[in-house]
């Protein structure tokens, strides 16, 4: 048997993979314009629905409506520069690839992990919250309550299966979903501005801290507290180059979701940022683990319309475990196809979907809500800041590497160019490291910032020690390889070879 050939490159190893290797990780081409929204809006929508309001709790009104602000301009500036890095770079590793190709193997390796992070614990606290929606519902309607390590194995199992059945059903799925959960808010808004209830006086009710106002209650250091929370309204659209080898035009489809994702978006956080508070007050709002469905109840007192309407509600936070679950998916896959992670989670098998990843993404996420707290109110907060703090360190790494890219590689070609240039970049980098400086200072979040640095201190061990050693030359790596001057998606044209690295292109770059 002839040894695997193999070469060095950046201080790492490329061990030679030939084409059934990549034939067992294949993709399979899927999603238009809609599609990519859908996927996207899913991801997110349930950030309308629960986990934001406690900011509103950390800083008050006023104090989130400007960390909501802050968090908008971020989010922009953010999604301009990676559309631009996901259309040159249309590889389904997303961060990690722009990352791969700015900063090296270490550089990569530090923003996917950060990303692996971030999906799967958002996915864990969708699951949280879910379940505590499902419970409420199922006890209001039928006086059925489930423990809630029942509710999250149910949902975790239903939506395992989804996402591994095909990428065309799931695609299908988050646009269904999403256009359900966007009518719901609409629905609620209708409600609110017609209700009794009604008072835009509540979103003041507060009491304010000695010395500070009704629209500061906490005063301005309270909003550096209360931009992870508003952060919840948006993060998750920022998956959409995870989808690039299953987008039939992903030069030109993902940065156009996005954008369009991301007006939706703002949309409908003003409508649950003002009229929810409105409705219920702000001090009552600011603990609730069901801001929708309080809302509901507060307008539709001892009524079982509020419980069938938040049945609904709860379609919005299924939304995002398909979206979130679909972005870890194909994340984890990624990384282990380069050989970043054990190779097996990268199998696709016949539906051509990363089932392994999937099912070991979910397995993480379930035992890591019983092991935080289980049972407790503090559990989805504490998995929702590790979720925030592993998307702002990805955040950082990606904008550092769009300006990294853009200097280093001015000629690579980028079929779409963020309007707001480098400025926007430094911009959306600053403003996350706001929120990455509000986490570290937080007392509150200290359990966050703990596990997710015994997941690095060992996740850099093991590729020190082990993954660097084991690469593989997958599409991401080539283009990094390549000097960032390939022709984007060259080794992705064809829906038969997505994913696939043609044989001797190893020795071909190891010889140039």
């Amino acid at each position: 048997m002839t040894a695997p050939s193999t070469i060095s490159a950046s201080g790492v190893t490329y061990v030679s993979a030939d084409q059934s290797y990549f034939d067992k990780r294949g993709l399979k081409r899927s999603a238009g314009f809609w599609g990519l929204w859908g996927i996207g809006i899913a991801a997110v929508i349930s950030g309308d629905f629960s986990g934001w309001n406690f900011g509103i709790g950390t800083a008050g009104w006023g104090g989130f409506l400007v960390a909501t602000g802050l968090v908008t301009v971020m989010y922009f500036g953010m999604l301009f520069s990676i559309g631009e890095m996901s259309a040159a770079m249309p590889h389904t590793g997303g961060a990690y690839s722009f990352a791969r190709a700015a900063m090296g193997p270490w550089g990569g390796f530090v923003t996917g992990l950060a990303e692996t992070v971030e999906y799967v614990m958002t996915t864990a606290v969708v699951v949280y919250f879910s379940g505590q929606y499902a419970d409420s519902i199922t006890t209001a309607l039928f006086e059925v309550s489930l423990p809630a390590w029942v509710w999250w194995l149910i949902i975790y199992g239903v939506f395992l299966a989804l996402n591994t059945v095909g990428a065309a059903i799931s695609f299908t799925f988050a646009i269904v979903v999403s256009i359900i959960s966007l009518l719901v808010l609409v629905i609620f808004a209708g409600m609110a501005i017609a209700s009794s209830s009604l008072d835009l006086g509540a979103l003041f009710d507060i009491v304010p801290d000695p010395g500070q106002t009704t629209f500061l209650p906490h005063g301005i250091g309270a909003v550096f507290f209360a931009m992870p929370f508003a952060m919840w309204l948006f993060l998750g659209i920022e998956e959409l180059p995870l989808a690039a080898e299953e987008a039939h035009t992903p030069a030109k489809d993902i940065p156009r979701a996005g954008l369009w994702g991301m007006v939706t978006l703002v949309v409908t956080a003003a409508i649950v940022v003002v009229l929810n508070p409105a409705v219920m007050g702000s001090a009552a709002l600011g603990g609730s683990g069901e801001p929708l469905l309080d809302g509901f109840r507060t307008m539709l007192p001892d009524s079982d319309i509020a419980a069938v309407l938040s049945g609904f509600a709860l379609v919005g936070l299924l939304a995002s475990t398909q979206g979130i679950m679909f972005a870890y998916g194909r994340n984890i896959y990624s990384l282990s196809r380069a050989g970043y992670y054990p190779k097996a989670l990268s199998l696709t098998g016949a539906a051509k979907t990363p089932w392994v990843a999937l099912l070991v993404g979910g397995l993480i996420g379930f035992l890591a809500l019983l092991l935080v707290d289980y049972g407790a109110a503090s559990a989805g907060s504490i998995v929702l800041n590790i979720a925030v703090w592993g998307a702002v360190v990805a955040y950082l790494l990606q904008m550092a590497s769009f300006v990294v890219l853009r200097r280093k590689h001015p000629d690579a070609a980028r079929p779409y160019v963020s309007p707001v240039g480098v400025p926007g970049a430094v911009v959306a980098g600053l403003l996350a490291l706001m929120v990455f400086v509000g986490v570290m200072l937080n007392p509150d979040y200290r359990p966050a910032i703990t596990a997710i640095a015994v997941v690095f201190v060992g996740g850099l061990a093991l590729f020190a020690l082990w993954g660097r050693k084991r690469l593989i030359l997958s599409p991401e790596e080539e283009y990094a390889l390549g000097g960032g001057m390939g022709t984007p998606g060259r080794l992705l044209d064809d829906p038969a070879t997505s994913g696939s690295a043609p044989a001797g292109r190893l020795e071909e770059l190891s010889r140039g």
